[in-house]
This record gives C-alpha cells, sequence and structure tokens, in this order.
C-alpha cells in the first residue's frame, strides 16, 4: 500500500466538538477541515450532552484534545453534577489542562459572560448569533496562535460599564481589552481600524489619566480594571 507523504507531513489537530445539535457539529468539522489543509489534518471525537463529553474527556484511553468547542447550554449529567458546558470545561481544565476551550453560548447577559471569563477564562468564547463560517475561521487562526478570541458582540457586551471616564472613547477602551488579553501593542491594528502610532500614542495618554509613571502594560490593564474600565 503506497504512503502518502504529504499526509505524513501534516501536523495532527485532535478537536472534540460538544453539542446537543448535530448539524451544528457537522458545520463546526466543515469550516475547520477546511483551514490549512496543507499543513494540518484532523481528529473529531463528538459529544451530544454533559454526560458523553464527560465520559469521553475522562476516559484514561482518550488522547488529549487540543481544541474543545463546547455549548454552554447542553443537557446535564446530573450523576456527576455537570450542569452546562462550563462544568465540562472545568473538567477539561483538569485532564487537559493545555487544550484550548472554545465556549459557544446564545447568552448576552454581561453578568453571565463576565463570570465564564473569570471562572474558565477560555480561549474562545463565542455568542452563537455572531458566528459565520468565515468568523469560525477567524477564530479558529487566532486560538491556534496563542490568541484570545472573543467574539464582537461579547467585545462589545465587555466594554459596557456603568464606570465610564472623561477622556476615554470605544477605541481606548478596545486597545485596554486586547492589551488584557495577551495581544501584543504591534498586532492591535489587526482588530482596531487605527493606526499603530495613534494606538501607542493612545496607550501614553491613559497612563498619563491614570496616573501610572513609567509603567508597563500590566499596570496600565491593573488600573483600567480597578476603574472598571474592563473587567
Amino acid at each position: 500500500m503506497a504512503i502518502d507523504l504529504n499526509e505524513e507531513r501534516l501536523i495532527n489537530k485532535n478537536i472534540l466538538i460538544v453539542d446537543d445539535h448535530p448539524f451544528i457539529i457537522d458545520g463546526y468539522k466543515n469550516a475547520i477541515t477546511r483551514y490549512k489543509p496543507d499543513l494540518y489534518k484532523y481528529t473529531f471525537t463528538q459529544g451530544k450532552d454533559c454526560e458523553t463529553g464527560y465520559k469521553i474527556v475522562t476516559d484514561p484511553k482518550t488522547s488529549p484534545f487540543d481544541v474543545a468547542f463546547l455549548d454552554i447550554s447542553m443537557p446535564v449529567y446530573e450523576e456527576k453534577g455537570i450542569q452546562s458546558g462550563e462544568d465540562l470545561a472545568k473538567v477539561i481544565m483538569e485532564y487537559m489542562p493545555n487544550c484550548k476551550i472554545i465556549l459557544l453560548t446564545m447568552y448576552t447577559e454581561l453578568l453571565k459572560l463576565k463570570n465564564i471569563i473569570d471562572t474558565i477564562n477560555p480561549a474562545g468564547l463565542v455568542i452563537k448569533n455572531d458566528l459565520t463560517f468565515d468568523e469560525l475561521l477567524f477564530g479558529f487562526d487566532i486560538i491556534l496562535k496563542n490568541e484570545i478570541y472573543y467574539s464582537h458582540s461579547v467585545i462589545k457586551m465587555a466594554n459596557q460599564n456603568n464606570n465610564d471616564m472623561d477622556g476615554i472613547d470605544q477605541f481606548d477602551k478596545l486597545i485596554l481589552f486586547h492589551i488584557s488579553k495577551g495581544t501584543k501593542t504591534k498586532d492591535i491594528p489587526q482588530y482596531i481600524p487605527i493606526s499603530l502610532h495613534a494606538i501607542e500614542s493612545r496607550k501614553e495618554n491613559l497612563k498619563v489619566l491614570f496616573k501610572i509613571k513609567d509603567g508597563s502594560d500590566i499596570d496600565l490593564i491593573r488600573e483600567a480594571k480597578n476603574c472598571g474600565i474592563i473587567f
């Protein structure tokens, strides 16, 4: 039997998808397999609810997953206290700490999303209504580059707060948001339609506003969180 040398050179990505809608699983698989097929090959494992997801993840025979797509709202697994995709994400974090978790939800409540970010800190958080074929590929690309991906509705809600400060506009908030998620300053123009020079200038203005002298990005983000500008 002939060996496909190109196939042998491909990097395998082990993907878990848990969702109680089979057509959504098929959609994810169809999109993902079109991402850099000359570089990656994909192995998919799928579950339909919290129970099947739990049993897949905790099975000693299961190889660690590189990426896991989890619907937040799924039939529960009462026996193990797995009530949602959030609970399943915590199991994955315990058994497969290097797995990049992408949570997908219909929730649009700010406090709910904030709690997900605070407790899980997923590699991706997506409002399902934001999701298109191209958006899924865009997010998948960002996550494989070890960056955080939030769909645009999540970003919009993340910047809603009751502690707005004079002198800080939406671009400033987006800059702070992306820095807080680990995006390098030089890469922020990929996400915000202003120049690198303008971003660097805004960062300096923010440091003045927050009364930070010779501070780092860590200091800037800490002060922004203390003021409730980002969470």
